[in-house]
């Protein structure tokens, strides 16, 4: 049972890979802990980079220790019924429990921060990120920069062999920059999924011939 409090809010940083998600995760856990808030962290357990399951770690090397879990309800057992922050980083593999359990700890005062990729590597919605941005009161949405081009970059680009993976992939797939590259809109590529677009545009243009 968790005590009943005041002023619990839901905050979501989104965006694509290599954007500083992780970082900005850990600078307002940090500062939460500065203030001495009571503060309790965890992650999924899919992700094992860097400084391992028991810990968050950004691309430029910060870490934090953490509770790897693999779904919402473990986060439910664990979660301490004191905590005054909770963060949840990787919030995209979570299931979608995870938005009534946040909302939960919302109602019950405790200020809530997850971090998570909104899209996968097929320009699509990931996981309960979607629906998470529509309960949070607080949403920063990060990008990065393009390696093709320089622009703002708002796309995952997965890669095999330094070529643009097949949309037919697993949509859940654990790399770094050897197998993800961030970028723009217009340079971001999805193989079989556009030639299908191309497909049926043609099939279309030739049944409104026919007609």
């Amino acid at each position: 049972m968790f005590l009943g409090r005041q002023d619990g809010w839901i905050e979501v940083v989104s965006g694509v890979m290599f954007s500083g998600k992780s970082e900005e995760l850990l600078r307002r856990v940090r500062r939460a802990l500065i203030a001495k808030k009571r503060v309790q962290v965890f992650k999924s357990h899919l992700d094992d980079r860097y400084g391992g399951v028991y810990r968050i770690s950004s691309h430029d090397g910060s870490q934090l220790e953490a509770v790897p879990v693999n779904t919402s309800q473990q986060i439910a057992r664990q979660v301490d019924p004191e905590a005054e922050v909770v963060a949840v980083d990787e919030a995209q593999f979570l299931d979608a429990g995870i938005v009534p359990l946040v909302n939960h700890l919302a109602d019950q005062g405790v200020r809530v921060i997850l971090a998570g990729t909104d899209m996968d590597f097929r320009g699509e919605p990931f996981g309960p990120i979607p629906h998470l941005l529509a309960v949070a009161e607080r949403v920063d949405k990060l990008s990065a920069i393009c390696v093709r081009c320089g622009d703002l970059a708002t796309r995952n680009q997965r890669l095999i062999d330094g070529e643009p993976a097949p949309a037919e992939g697993p949509t859940i797939q654990i790399g770094g920059a050897e197998s993800y590259e961030a970028r723009c809109r217009s340079c971001h590529e999805v193989p079989a999924r556009d030639r299908a677009q191309t497909e049926l545009g043609v099939a279309r243009e030739l049944g409104a011939a026919r007609e």
